[in-house]
């Protein structure tokens, strides 16, 4: 359920009804598993109550909508890009701490509390496939491989998969995709775990959470353990870290050995992704021994990017134009997600082209919105010019030399 906003005054009652008007929407679409709606109604909703915070005088009031808005924003992406949390109706328990929003139980036992809060807030279900990433297929066969060898029960015990798999490379180069499609993929139960939600400001629980994490994990295995932005968590423990970080990080080291269930038979896979791999702790690089380096696509990923995102969906585009565009994202040096913004936005380009008068629909019913019929073209040369001059990537020339020599040095992919 989403918060109550407050008190809305007579200035802001548009912005605070645009809010409303596509929370009801996303709520419905979730319900009826329309996730494509409901990606667009969270992200739009996001924007709405954005807007409200910026106008919001009062302190906490504003600083509460501002956190909506990042909830709205990030659910909305991450139904984009397939994963998809998981409804749950827990039993009822006491509820004590509160844990970034969520609150976790202390009866009937705590560690049961701390495992009824990852049920609720870590899984995810993911619609991801292979077919949705583009290039990557060395990568991608090295996962199916690890995940398809643990599932297979009568084989020799020599024969032991990965359970460690460190993800690394330049920002948006597909590591939370390949995650997310090794669990779609393979129907493996998905913990997508974003680091603030294991760290609790109370003694002791975020070192519980970590623990609880696995021990869920292994009750519903095979598991896929997602740690984003790992190097947050496992950064060196010869330099200066909180005394709290260095306990999850004992937790996390431990629960990377898998003592408890060595010959249960249980898997769990956990994979990791940094931008920063070599700010990880020479430990923890050790319980992953599969190091992979994720790097910016080449030219065939290029077109099987765009292809995705443009051809795949629906629309044209003549490929002598699809390849005179790849080889450009090479030379620019973008990543997936670069190639991504930059189709959405000459998509863009095409439909103001095509319906010049969009913006004058704004002023009327939505009734007489959903009525009009959206103009579109084959994709042109000219639409993607003009998004060329705006998308710009965020890797240097150097920054992908210090990948390649990491890589060198400690990758094992």
């Amino acid at each position: 359920m989403v918060p109550k906003i407050g008190y809305i005054d007579e200035f802001e009652t548009i912005q605070y009804n645009e809010f409303k008007k596509y929370k009801d929407i996303a709520e419905k679409a979730m319900e009826a598993e329309d996730y494509p709606a409901a990606a667009d109604a969270f992200l739009r909703g996001s924007m709405a109550i954005g807007k409200l915070a910026k106008v919001t005088e009062n302190e906490k009031l504003r600083e509460k909508r501002l956190t909506l808005a990042k909830n709205y924003m990030q659910v909305g992406k991450e139904l984009k890009k397939g994963i998809i949390p998981v409804k749950s109706k827990p039993k009822e328990y006491k509820r004590s701490k509160e844990v970034h929003g969520s609150t976790i139980g202390t009866e009937p036992g705590e560690e049961e509390g701390f495992e009824k809060y990852v049920e609720q807030n870590l899984i995810a279900t993911s619609r991801m496939t292979w077919e949705n990433i583009g290039g990557l297929n060395s990568v991608k066969e090295t996962i199916k491989e690890s995940v398809v060898l643990s599932i297979i029960e009568e084989k020799p015990e020599a024969i032991k998969p990965w359970k460690g798999i460190l993800l690394f490379g330049p920002p948006g180069t597909g590591k939370t995709l390949l995650a997310a499609a090794t669990a779609g993929s393979l129907e493996a139960t998905f913990f997508n775990v974003k680091v603030g939600q294991i760290l609790s400001k109370y003694f002791g629980e975020s070192s519980k959470l970590v623990s609880a994490l696995y021990s869920v994990g292994r009750k519903k295995s095979p598991s896929i353990v997602f740690l984003d932005e790992f190097d947050s968590i496992a950064l060196s423990r010869s330099g200066e870290v909180a005394e709290s970080s260095r306990r999850v990080l004992s937790t996390l080291l431990s629960e990377l050995d898998g003592l408890q269930d060595k010959d249960s038979g249980r898997y769990v896979l956990t994979m990791a992704a940094t931008n920063t791999p070599w700010d990880i702790d020479s430990a923890v690089l050790s319980r992953f021994p599969k190091r992979i380096h994720i790097p910016l696509p080449d030219k065939e990923a290029c077109l099987e990017i765009i292809r995705i995102h443009t051809i795949k969906e629906g629309l044209k585009l003549d490929e002598q134009i699809l390849d005179e565009i790849a080889v450009r994202c090479t030379e620019n040096l973008f990543a997936g997600r670069d190639i991504a913004t930059l189709c959405n936005d000459a998509i863009w380009n095409m439909v103001r082209s095509e319906n010049p008068a969009l913006g004058s629909l704004a002023d009327k019913p939505v009734d007489a919105i959903q009525e009009y019929r959206l103009g579109v073209r084959e994709l042109t040369a000219g639409d993607f010019e003009k998004s060329f001059e705006s998308v710009r990537s965020a890797v240097k020339a150097r920054d992908v030399a210090r990948y390649d020599k990491w890589a060198e040095e400690y990758g094992s992919g």
